[in-house]
């Protein structure tokens, strides 16, 4: 059975708590936020598990550049001491321009190559207490030794997601992740066809059980009494993800090439009508569940089926803070176990 999250993405970071003790109270197994250009995940999900007991917590994501892995490292281990063992470490690279634009990457060549060196030394540096950690390789180099005991973390092992789009950033979470955070935009053709062989492919090659990779979905989840309001919205939400050029390729290998490109002219030329039009029905409803309440339960118990984990959240793109405020809780009520 999949369970079920919800993702925080917009607003403050005391609307971040208070969303996150709603979808506890409400039975959700999940919460997650991610970071942006005025977000950091870190924080957000310190705040979220200081003020939860059950529900587990994630970043999804945390960006795996910008930081030493020594202090991501410590960020996880803490993280996982406020929540009792409740977290889930989601990283991503983020975009070529976002890598070097905001982080200051000198070397954006091979991100995958980045993230399968990066997570099995998270991992060795998890176990810090125990010895040594001497690592020198293309992206990254370390030489750590400990000159006090360390108190060992909460758990022996965190769960540590990675985030992916093509192919070759898949199959790292295959060879070194413990799952798959799917990007809002990947359909069922995608998984199928791109996704579920580069994970396989990925796991093969170290000797792993690719069974043993999860899905974490996002879902785009828009809930409104006019139907075409809701749809709106969430196309507005898929054709911002899809506006940069970089999504061509995933889109035309899911068969919505001509909307991508249709939606990517419009964001050059700044009409954001024209994006929002670009979006068709069959595309929109690939992505997103938005509707009426009973339309949205219908959709969204139809979508997470492709996951071991599903996370819903409200489109932001051109609606108001109050809108995406009203959309989040109607999301948790909807689906209160």
């Amino acid at each position: 059975m999949t369970t079920r999250g919800i993702t925080v993405l917009a607003g403050g970071l005391k609307e971040t708590v208070e969303i996150t003790k709603a979808a506890d109270e409400a039975g959700f197994e999940g919460a997650w936020s991610g970071e942006f250009l005025n977000r950091s995940a870190v924080v957000s999900v310190a705040a979220m598990a200081a003020a939860t007991e059950r529900i587990g917590v994630g970043t999804a994501i945390a960006y795996a550049v910008g930081r030493s892995p020594l202090v991501l490292a410590n960020d996880a281990r803490f993280l996982d001491e406020m929540s009792d063992g409740r977290l889930t470490l989601g990283l991503g690279t983020g975009t070529r321009g976002m890598m070097v634009g905001w982080h200051g990457v000198t070397d954006p060549d091979g991100p995958a190559s980045r993230m399968e060196e990066l997570i099995p030394l998270l991992r060795r540096l998890w176990h810090l207490h125990e010895e040594p950690v001497q690592h020198e390789g293309r992206f990254y180099s370390c030489n750590i030794t400990p000159t006090a005991d360390i108190e060992p973390p909460v758990r022996p092992e965190i769960p540590i997601f990675t985030a992916g789009v093509n192919a070759r950033m898949i199959e790292v979470a295959g060879r070194v992740s413990d799952g798959l955070i799917c990007h809002p935009t990947l359909t069922d053709q995608y998984l199928a066809d791109i996704a579920r062989p580069a994970i396989e492919k990925g796991a093969e090659k170290m000797g792993r059980d690719a069974s043993s990779v999860q899905l974490k979905g996002v879902i785009i989840t828009s809930i409104h009494d006019d139907p075409a309001q809701a749809r709106r919205e969430a196309a507005a939400q898929i054709a911002f993800y899809v506006a940069p050029k970089a999504y061509g390729p995933v889109m035309e290998a899911s068969g919505f090439g001509d909307e991508a490109a249709a939606i990517q002219t419009a964001f050059r030329a700044k009409d954001h009508d024209a994006m929002v039009a670009a979006v068709s029905d069959e595309m929109l409803d690939q992505m997103a569940a938005a509707g009426t309440l009973d339309e949205v339960r219908e959709r969204v118990a139809h979508l997470e089926k492709r996951y071991d984990h599903a996370a819903l959240y409200s489109p932001s793109f051109t609606l108001s803070a109050d809108r995406v405020r009203e959309n989040t809780f109607a999301i948790i009520d909807a689906f209160r176990r």
